[in-house]
C-alpha cells in the first residue's frame, strides 16, 4: 500500500469525505501542521491513527470541528472558553475542556476532558464540512518525530501505512496549535505555546494564564498532547545555545550542522543554514521542522540551533526545539 496524494478539488473532498466516514484515515493540511484525521466518534478509526503513527494511547487527539454548534456536541463549554473561541476560532487554539460522552476514551487517554479545535485552513474546513463529522487528528508522522508542514513529508514518513493525503501547500504558521487547559474556567493553563500567544489570551480573557508545571511521562494519560518531554525530534542530536557564535563553527566536525535564525555576517557555508534572511519569528516558526528535516535527511549527526530571543511567539519557538533537545 502506498499513498496517494490528492489535490484539492470538490472531486476529491467528496471521496475523501466518503473515505472518513467509513473509518479510513487521511493526512489533512491545516494553518500549523498536517494532521492524520479519523472520525472522532468512531473509536475503531481513530486506533488506526494511534497504529500508524506508533503512537502511545495515553497521548490524546485533538478534536477538530467546522462550527461553533459542534462544540457543544463534544465538550461542555464554559463562558471562558466562548470567549475565547469566539475571539480566535477558525485558528490555531485548542481547549481542553470537559467532554461529551459521545466522545470515546481512544480520542482522550481514557480521561473525562477532550481537547478540541476549529481550523482555519480553507481545504480542511471544507472536508469537515462536506464529512459532517467531527475529526480527531493528531501530526502526520511517526510519533516523536518532527511534525510535517508539507504533504511531501507526510508522504516520506506515513507513505506505507495509510492511503491518502490532501495536499494543501506548505503550511502557514509551522508550529502546532497553542493549547490551553479550561476544564476549571477560573484557573486557565497554558499547556502548549503557539501562535496564539500568551499575551494575546491573557487580554482576551482579562487574567493571567497558569502554566503547566510538570513534565507529562508517556506511561501516563496526557490531558493534551505536546506533553511529553521530548518530542518533535529530529534522528540527529540537537544541542540548544543562546546565541551561535562564528567561531564554535570553525572548531566544530564536519558531521555538525549550525542553524542561524536569521543569515549569519559570513553567510551560508556547507555546513552552516538559517531559517529567515531578518529572523522574523513568524518566518522562523513556519521554516523550523522543514529545516530540521532537511538537515536530518541530511545526514549531519548534530544539529546545532541558537534560540529564539523575545516573547510572543518565541515562547513557542524555544518550546519545540527544548522538546526535540530532550535526551
Amino acid at each position: 500500500m502506498t499513498a496517494r496524494v490528492y489535490r484539492g478539488t470538490d472531486r476529491n473532498l467528496s471521496f475523501l469525505a466518503r473515505r472518513l466516514r467509513a473509518g479510513e484515515l487521511v493526512a489533512v493540511p491545516s494553518e500549523t501542521v498536517y494532521g492524520l484525521a479519523a472520525n472522532a466518534l468512531d473509536a475503531r478509526a481513530c486506533r488506526r491513527i494511534f497504529a500508524a503513527k506508533g503512537r502511545p494511547r495515553t497521548d490524546p487527539l485533538i478534536v477538530h470541528i467546522h462550527s461553533l454548534r459542534q462544540l457543544a456536541e463534544v465538550a461542555v463549554p464554559n463562558p471562558a472558553a466562548l470567549r475565547l473561541a469566539r475571539k480566535f476560532w477558525p485558528g490555531p487554539l485548542t481547549l481542553v475542556l470537559p467532554k461529551r460522552p459521545v466522545v470515546p476514551a481512544e480520542v482522550t487517554a481514557g480521561l473525562p476532558s477532550v481537547a478540541v479545535r476549529m481550523p482555519s485552513h480553507p481545504l480542511f474546513r471544507r472536508l469537515l464540512q462536506r464529512c459532517g463529522l467531527p475529526l480527531a487528528a493528531p501530526s502526520a508522522n511517526a510519533f516523536g518525530y518532527v511534525s510535517p508542514t508539507t504533504a511531501a513529508h507526510v508522504h516520506h514518513g506515513l507513505g506505507k501505512k495509510i492511503r491518502h493525503i490532501l495536499d494543501g501547500g506548505a503550511t502557514p504558521i509551522g508550529l502546532e496549535s497553542t493549547i490551553v487547559d479550561l476544564r476549571d474556567p477560573a484557573h486557565p493553563r497554558l499547556l502548549r505555546p503557539g501562535a496564539i500567544t500568551r499575551a494575546q489570551l491573557n487580554r482576551a480573557l482579562g487574567t493571567r494564564l497558569g502554566a503547566k508545571t510538570t513534565v507529562g511521562r508517556e506511561s501516563e494519560a496526557q490531558v493534551a498532547p505536546g506533553s511529553l518531554k521530548r518530542h518533535y525530534s529530529p534522528h540527529a542530536q540537537v544541542v540548544l545555545h543562546p546565541r551561535l557564535a562564528q567561531r564554535a563553527i570553525a572548531g566544530g566536525a564536519p558531521d555538525e550542522a549550525w542553524l542561524f535564525l536569521k543569515r549569519p555576517a559570513g553567510g551560508k557555508r556547507r555546513n552552516v543554514f538559517w531559517l529567515d534572511r531578518s529572523g522574523t519569528h513568524a518566518a522562523v516558526a513556519r521554516r523550523l521542522f522543514a529545516q530540521l528535516r532537511e538537515l536530518d535527511h541530511a545526514g549531519f549527526s548534530v544539529i546545532h540551533v541558537e534560540l529564539a530571543r523575545g516573547t510572543g511567539l518565541a515562547e513557542a519557538i524555544n518550546d519545540r526545539l527544548r522538546r526535540a533537545a530532550a535526551q
